[in-house]
C-alpha cells in the first residue's frame, strides 16, 4: 500500500494484494489517486493495450492503432463473387504459416482468424494490394503481415470491418456478362456467397 499527499491532494494506491483468508489476489485499489499522476505513471495504458485494426473496404486499406506506433497499410478484400464480413470481431487464432485446404493449399503466413475460416493474412500477390483481390480473406503485404502477427501475439486486437467494395469491382463480373450498354446490374447472389460467409478464404 501506498499513501501520502502531492501539492495537497491525498491519495491511496494499492497493487495486487493477498487477502488472508483465502490466498486470492485482490484487485487494484484506487482512493483519491489525482487523473494526472495516473496518466503519469502510465496506468492507463493497461486499460486500451489492445491492438485496434481498421479495415475500409472502400479504400482497401487497413489502419492500425497501437502503442509502438500507427500503421496505415493497403490490402486486398474480397473480389467479386465473394464476400468479406463487416463486423466487429476479435482475433480467435492465429497460425504463423497456414495453408488453405479450401484452395488449393495456397501459402497464407503470419494468419489472424477473426471469424470462421476468415483471416488476415500475407499474402505475395502484392501487385493486387489497393484493390479487392481475394476469396474474403484480408490480405496483407508478407512483412506488414509478419509486424501486424507480432503486435497482435503481444497484445490482442479488436478488428472492425466497414465500408463498401469499390463499385468498379463490385460490378465488373455483371458488366462482362451482360454486356457495356447495361445500365443496372443485378447483385449476385449465388450458393457461394453464403458459403464464403462461413468458410472465408
Amino acid at each position: 500500500m501506498i499513501s501520502g499527499g502531492f501539492f495537497g491532494a491525498k491519495f491511496e494506491y494499492s497493487q495486487f494484494e493477498t487477502a488472508p483468508d483465502n490466498g486470492k489476489q485482490a484487485c487494484v485499489a484506487l482512493g483519491a489517486f489525482p487523473a494526472f499522476l495516473v496518466a503519469t505513471l502510465g496506468l492507463t495504458e493497461v486499460a486500451d493495450a489492445r491492438v485496434h485494426i481498421h479495415i475500409d473496404l472502400s479504400t482497401q486499406t487497413m489502419h492500425v492503432q497501437s502503442a509502438r506506433g500507427d500503421y496505415a497499410w493497403p490490402v486486398s478484400t474480397a473480389r467479386t463473387g465473394y464476400v468479406t464480413p463487416r463486423g466487429n470481431y476479435s482475433a480467435r487464432s492465429m497460425q504463423r504459416m497456414h495453408y488453405s485446404r479450401k484452395y488449393d493449399m495456397s501459402p497464407m503466413p503470419h494468419s489472424i482468424f477473426f471469424r470462421g475460416g476468415y483471416a488476415i493474412h500475407g499474402s505475395y500477390a502484392t501487385s493486387a494490394l489497393g484493390s479487392p483481390a481475394s476469396h474474403g480473406c484480408v490480405r496483407l503485404a508478407p512483412g506488414k503481415a509478419a509486424l501486424l502477427y507480432k503486435l497482435v501475439r503481444e497484445k490482442g486486437a479488436s478488428i472492425a470491418i466497414a465500408g463498401s467494395p469499390p463499385r468498379a469491382a463490385r460490378y465488373a463480373g455483371a458488366r462482362q456478362h451482360y454486356g457495356a450498354r447495361q445500365t443496372h446490374w443485378p447483385e449476385r447472389q449465388t450458393f457461394s456467397n453464403h458459403f464464403e460467409l462461413l468458410f472465408g478464404d
